[in-house]
């Protein structure tokens, strides 16, 4: 399917997202959300892949934020949907049953860091920087944004970041927990897609089980937590993929996990 908004391919099990408004620091808008929406879907429908990796189209911005143009005018209630449709393809990317990496090449600012955060983690550029700065336009984070970034910051410092509206470089962004690793402009993309392939190599219900456990563990106490990850650990033995993995470390060769969710 072609694409007006954003460009995707698929490369053996790591599929690409990349969004595709250069002229635009690759601001999201209403055709960018049904555009990547239509992704998703086919993501759901292909069981060969296995690790999605979101990025943006050339070398400054991933998402630079939401399109003030289309915002400008809209009514309340308008807005009010632009933040839940924002807030429900967030929600989708974030609960993807595939690990889902963010390659944060340039800008990542208002809902392209909330965009970024949704994923499992984030590697970025050393060149890249990231910030909620809805605040210098009269109005708050509409895509999550105060909520995620709380959970992974802390609230004093999703507080700073959200209040003052600044943009923080990727170091700091590492050092306070938002991005996972950094990288030279140069190798940010061999070094995302050598850890999406290394991800791809593993099995599928492993993966979604480590995804599943990690998130919604998060929203419960440690004993309920560890229960949940019982039973995920219990259930991962009617994969194939346990006995492949095991037999293949008794037989001291390399697996190959085929399994898959269902």
């Amino acid at each position: 399917m072609d694409y007006k908004n954003i460009l995707f391919n698929v490369d053996g099990n790591v599929a690409v997202l990349k969004f595709n408004r250069p002229e635009a620091l690759n601001a999201i808008n209403p055709d960018v959300f049904a555009e990547v929406n239509s992704v998703l879907d086919e993501i759901e429908k292909n069981s060969d892949i296995k690790v999605l990796v979101l990025t943006g189209e050339g070398d400054k911005a991933f998402v630079a934020g939401a399109d003030i143009k289309h915002m400008v005018d809209l009514t309340p209630l308008q807005a009010k949907k632009f933040s839940r449709d924002g807030q429900d393809l967030l929600f989708r990317i974030e609960e993807l049953h595939i690990p889902v990496i963010a390659c944060v090449n340039g800008f990542a600012l208002g809902g392209g860091c909330e965009i970024a955060m949704a994923c499992d983690f984030i590697y970025a550029s050393e060149k890249a920087k990231f910030g909620q700065p809805e605040i210098n336009l009269g109005v708050i984070p509409g895509f999550g944004g105060t909520q995620r970034l709380a959970r992974l910051v802390g609230n004093n410092m999703a507080k700073e970041l959200c209040m003052t509206g600044g943009m923080i470089r990727a170091d700091e962004a590492r050092n306070i927990g938002l991005v996972n690793k950094i990288f030279p402009p140069e190798t940010l993309w061999e070094e995302t897609m050598k850890t999406a392939n290394q991800i791809a190599s593993k099995g599928k219900a492993s993966l979604k089980a480590i995804k599943d456990c990690i998130d919604r563990g998060s929203n419960v106490d440690l004993t309920d937590g560890c229960y949940m990850e019982a039973d995920a650990f219990g259930l991962i033995f009617a994969s194939p993929d346990q006995k492949e993995g095991m037999t293949s470390f008794l037989e001291k060769r390399t697996p190959e996990f085929k399994g898959e969710l269902c």
